[in-house]
């Protein structure tokens, strides 16, 4: 496996990727139709894209992560949202999704982003040091799944207040 930033001719395959990965996935309504693979050209479309990287085997792409900018109570900040992250249905379960997320937070802490959030399993990111025990907010989430990890826990507090994401994700 070989994870790398994402380059224009993975386009398409990111949007069948993300569409595939999210199909009948547990948090959708029954029947509903994925819309993960919208966030993502959103964020490529609106330039919201800040960090974005495949996985390959065999050069065809098995995985994909995106980070883009948040803001608290409405005010920029040096953190980065996770999502979508997507991994081929035929390959979730073997390491593939765990690479990309550990790939894209050592490549957003080198970028000197402070922190990340997402929204999201906690039994899952908390493998990776994500917590929901932080005074952060999003509308019609549950707190448990609102997830944050300070990636400078020594240079700076962990921001409070009511997350915003790029209008990608409406």
């Amino acid at each position: 496996m070989i994870i790398r930033a994402e380059i224009d001719a993975d386009h398409e395959a990111i949007m069948a990727l993300t569409y595939a990965a999210f199909l009948n996935h547990p948090h959708h309504a029954p029947g509903a139709k994925p819309t993960e693979h919208l966030i993502y050209k959103g964020l490529k479309e609106r330039g919201d894209l800040t960090l974005s990287f495949v996985a390959t085997i065999n050069d065809e792409v098995a995985g994909h992560i995106a980070f883009s900018p948040v803001t608290f109570d409405g005010k920029a900040s040096d953190w980065l949202g996770l999502g979508p992250v997507s991994v081929n249905p035929d390959l979730q379960g073997k390491g593939v999704g765990s690479a990309l997320i550990k790939a894209g937070l050592e490549a957003a802490l080198k970028r000197g982003t402070k922190g990340v959030v997402l929204i999201g399993e906690p039994d899952y990111y908390t493998r990776f040091g994500f917590s929901a025990d932080h005074g952060l907010t999003y509308p019609g989430i549950p707190g448990e799944y609102l997830l944050a990890l300070s990636l400078t826990p020594d240079e700076c507090e962990q921001p409070a207040g009511e997350v915003g994401y790029s209008p990608a994700f409406v």
